[in-house]
Formats: C-alpha cells, structure tokens, sequence
C-alpha cells in the first residue's frame, strides 16, 4: 500500500514581518478588491533570511566564476540549440540541481526568496541556464517536495539533489495548453494496484534529459478525475522525441514524452489520487518566484549593458546617454527592474513565511515580471540600435528568450482572468453579494456568479470615501502622494468590483474586457504597494540609495495612477463592442479585408 500523503510544513516565519502582525490567513492581492490594503502583510519590507544570506554570497560568486567568460559558448550553442554534457555536469557540481531541496536529503534548502536571487544570478547570464535549473526546481520535482510521501521522497530527493536525476513537469498537451482540466493522457488502475499510463506531452522543458517525470493523467474515480504520478525515464514504454527548434531558450531541452502502457507502481501516486490538479496548481504557484527572479536577473544585465552603450556610443558629438529619449528609456528600464523585484521577493516571502494563499500574488508577479523584461528587452535592443540587430551582441537573443516568459506556466491573459476572477470571488463574498452557492460556482475559476442582494456600509464607503483603509506605517514626506494614490484606488478598485457584480450578475464571468480591466488595476495596485514598501524601508534604514529608490516608487506611483485611472474609466467609457463587432468581422472573412489595388 502507498504511504499516507504528506502535507508540506508551514516553513518558520521569514525576517521583515514579525510572526504576530502577519496575517497568513488572508491574500493581499484580494483584499484590495474589497478596498482593504493588509499593511501588516505589506510593512516593513522584508528581509532575506541571515542562513540564506550567507550561503548566496559563495553561490553567487561560483555561478559568476563559471559562467562569466562564457558569452561565446551562450551564442553557439543557442545556434546549436543544445547545452553538453559536460556544461550540465559543471552545474551538477555547483550543487544548482539542489538549491531547495532539504540538507537531510543533500540539498541547500534554499528559501523560495534565496532560490529566485540564485535564478536572478544565472539569468543575468544566459536564460537556457535558468530554464534548465529552474525547470527541474521550481516545477520537475516541486512535487515531490510539497506532496510527496516520506518514501517518496527518500527515495528520488537525494538524486534529484545531485542532479544524477533531473526531473520535469508533464501537463501540457496538444489542444489542452491553458485549460489543464482538458487533458487526454490516461491512467486506468490494474488489479495488483499499479497503473497503466498511456498519452503524450508536448513542450516538455528538460524533456529529453530527464530522469523523471511527474505527470498528470486522467483517472476515473470518486476522488476526482485527474491524478499526478512520478514517472521514470528509463521505464518501458516511456521515450521522447528530438529536440524542438524553438525561437528562443534555445539551449535547453524541449521535447514531446510519449507514454505507451507503461505501468506505474501504486506508490508513485503524488498527492493523492484524484488530487492532481490541486497537485498542479500548487506546483505553479509555488514556482512562479523563479520565473519571476529570472526575468529581474535578464533586466539588470540589460541595463547593464544598454547603459554601457548609451555612455560610449556618441552620435552629433556627444554620447547618447545626455539624449531624453535614451534617458527616458533607461529610467524606465530601471522603474521596472525595481518594481519586479520587489513583487518578486515579496511572493517569496509570503510563501516562506506560511501565507495561505498566495496565489493571486504569484499570477500579478508572473504578469508583471514577464511584461517587464520583454519591455526592457525592446528598449535596450533600440538603444543599441543597429549592433543590437547583429546576432554578436547578446540583445536579440534576450528579445526572443524573454518571449516565451508571457506563455510558460500559465498565458498572461488566462493569468489576468484568473486575477479579475479571485478577487471578484472574495468582493462577492465579502459583502455578502453572491448567494449561497458561490463556493462551488468557483471551484473552477472561469465559470458564473450568483446573483446580488442589498449593501450597507460598504457601499457608502465607496461612495464617499469615509472609512478608507489609510496606510498607518510611517513613509517618507516625499512618498505621501503615492501612499494616497494607492487608497483611492483600492476604494476605486472596490467600487468597480461592486459595479461589475451588481450589473452583469453571473454573465460578468463572459466580460474579459472588464475583468482585465480589474486585473490590470489590481496589479499596479499589489507592485506598487510592494515597491512602496521596499523604498519606504530602505529609507528607514538609511540605504545609500535610498533616494533614489523613493524616487522610483513616487514615480511608478504616477504611472500607475494615470493606467487605473483609465481601466476605472473604461469601465462604463470604452470601445468594446465595435472592438468586439471588428474581431467578428475579421474572424469571419479569415483575411484583411481592404487592399490599395
């Protein structure tokens, strides 16, 4: 019989918020739909663990000793599309196939927080590298760590830490991309309790250098209707095909896995039978800090090297660096690193410290992260102007490895519906708008709401503005305007949750337009209180660059006012129907439909 399933421990609580104040039971990012800023979840900034500290600075230095100098190697073997053995080896024994993996089985047990500054690290020098590491942590043997048995555990962990394994994450299939609960791959239970696994994976990161897969299958059954099994390579039945040539991450594997009848062992169930989409979903979430600490890690070395440029290049006489519209974009280049980073670490310090439910949070730091860097990527490529087109500089390379960050691990619109859809979920709750039969209206996220009933108070605080939720910790004078903007938006956001609720009922779920309206206002709202926090704290602490970090949350602050200002607008001003009436036309034809002959 397989062992009893395992819950993860609640991990100690991280350095930044006391263990009293922090409220784990509740979501940031949701409270805002309901015009609530949880400051406690929010103030002071956190910090990272002493531990964690002391061990990034020797693993930082390592990754830069092997990986600097290595820029002609990067090039190569993307044109190649495949990274050596022996380079997979050299990561192997830099210990990077264990980062959060616990010591008792070999590992570092990297905090979520320290592991995203590792993948900040080797991003800022070659995004194939992450993708390799990152694939096989943040979501190839994630499983196993948050789900798996004991014996599970002790079983594959101390390999998996070595990297003698290497594990991936089998969901995606052919015509079931974004929607998991579609999936085609079976698993149908045998008599002695093992199963027989039959199906085929696409795009599988890590596919054909694998040892093992966890792997999501349809079983039939009063538990549920989707199970997720660990898989070895080397079984009968299980094979991969070459190599997919990709437009970018080019170095690292991507395959198709292919299952024929391959018998599974009763005790390679992970999770639970039935449990395997909430086995999924947490996976995902939980991974979603590496994604994220990769695309802050390719930003900064954008501006590391845009900013070179932009001082030695000079054109009419001078460097383009004293030009404004270099100058604008560096700035925001900068604005950006900053604000994902800060996001970045606050998931990771949510999840580290025992919150709940993070993974609201997780979807707006993988939106805004990987919007970010594919901005930075088209900047720095622009101020580099035509060397950035040649293929010996390394821009056009992060413009097309950046690409795929807005796709992987969830498509940033599912991701903003997924937003839209949460916090609309807790409004409706919240202020008792939604009949009783709202729990299991959303116990898959896109489906339809109940009807409303009445209101009371909240709604004449979202009238009015008295009894705002008001920011209570202490910020600096120069960061009063954007401590005020985020208030009114969250009474804003509140009050267009309630519209939408209350004049479209269960067919709001149909109005993506909206809901990427509420999505986009939540997500400035949640980065720029996260930025908020981070340039209020280094105030505090008087950073050296302190100033200029409030400068740069004053100035997100601005950005975002005028975006929600928008979105808040739109919601009863906007262009959706004749875009909508467009589409259809479009649709319908297959064609553009005008020509000057």
């Amino acid at each position: 019989m397989p062992d009893t399933t395992v819950a993860p421990a609640a991990p100690a609580a991280a350095e930044g918020s006391p263990p009293d104040r922090l409220r784990r039971d509740q979501s940031v990012a949701k409270s805002l739909f309901v015009g609530e800023i949880l400051e406690e979840n929010l103030f002071p900034y956190p910090k990272i663990r002493a531990r964690d500290r002391e061990i990034l600075g020797s693993v930082v230095e390592a990754i830069d000793g092997f990986l600097e100098g290595k820029e002609a190697d990067f090039r190569k073997w993307d044109r190649e599309a495949h990274q050596p053995e022996e380079y997979i080896q050299g990561l192997r024994d830099m210990g990077l196939f264990g980062l959060i993996i616990p010591e008792e089985h070999g590992g570092l047990e990297l905090s979520n927080g320290a592991y995203a500054r590792v993948l900040t690290q080797t991003s800022s020098h070659d995004a194939s590298t992450s993708l390799t590491i990152g694939a096989h942590s943040s979501i190839g043997m994630k499983g196993i760590l948050l789900y798996g048995t004991e014996s599970q555990k002790a079983r594959y962990l101390p390999k998996l830490a070595t990297g003698e394994y290497i594990a991936a994450f089998c969901l995606t299939e052919s015509g079931s991309g974004s929607d998991a609960a579609s999936i085609r791959t079976t698993a149908r239970r045998n008599d002695d309790g093992s199963w027989t696994l039959s199906g085929e994976k696409i795009w599988i990161t890590n596919g054909g250098i694998a040892h093992v897969y966890t792997v999501f299958a349809r079983t039939e059954g009063t538990e549920g209707k989707i199970t997720a099994f660990i898989v070895e390579a080397g079984w009968p039945g299980v094979a991969h095909g070459g190599h997919e040539d990709k437009m970018g991450i080019r170095a690292s594997s991507t395959t198709v896995v292919s299952f024929a009848d391959v018998r599974v062992p009763a005790e390679n169930v992970l999770g639970g039978e039935g449990k395997g989409f909430k086995v999924a979903m947490g996976i995902l979430n939980s991974g979603r800090t590496g994604l994220g600490g990769g695309a802050v890690g390719s930003m900064k070395a954008l501006i590391r090297w845009c900013t070179a440029q932009a001082n030695e290049r000079r054109q009419f006489g001078q460097p383009i660096a004293s030009y404004g519209l270099v100058r604008e974009k560096v700035a925001q280049m900068t604005i950006d690193c900053f604000a994902a980073e800060s996001t970045v670490w606050m998931l990771a310090h949510y999840i580290d410290a025992g919150v709940e439910d993070y993974a609201t949070e997780a979807a707006i730091s993988k939106v805004f992260a990987s919007d970010a860097v594919q901005r930075a990527a088209h900047e720095a490529l622009q101020i580099a102007g035509g060397n950035g087109f040649m293929r010996e500089y390394p821009y056009e390379q992060v413009v097309r490895d950046s690409r795929i960050l807005s796709i992987f691990e969830g498509t940033n619109e599912i991701l903003r519906l997924f937003v839209g859809l949460s916090g609309l979920k807790d409004a409706g709750k919240a202020l008792n708008e939604l009949k009783s039969a709202v729990d299991d209206i959303f116990n898959h996220p896109i489906k339809g709401f109940g009807v409303l009933s009445g209101y009371a108070g909240a709604r004449l605080t979202r009238a009015t503005g008295v009894g705002r939720d008001r920011i209570g910790s202490k910020l600096p004078a120069a960061l009063a305007e954007a401590q005020a903007i985020y208030e009114k938006y969250a009474l804003e956001l509140s009050s267009a949750s309630d519209f939408l609720l209350r004049r479209h009922g269960k067919a709001v779920v149909d109005r993506q337009y909206d809901l990427k309206r509420l999505a986009d206002i939540a997500i400035d709202l949640f980065v720029g209180l996260c930025t908020l926090s981070r340039a209020a704290t280094l105030d505090a602490e008087g950073h050296p660059q302190a100033a200029q970090a409030v400068s740069i949350a004053a100035l997100f602050s601005q950005q975002a006012k005028r975006r929600m200002a928008s979105n808040v607008r739109r919601m009863t001003r906007n262009e959706d129907a004749a875009l909508d009436a467009l589409a259809g036309f479009t649709l319908e034809r297959g064609s553009y439909a005008w020509d000057v002959l």
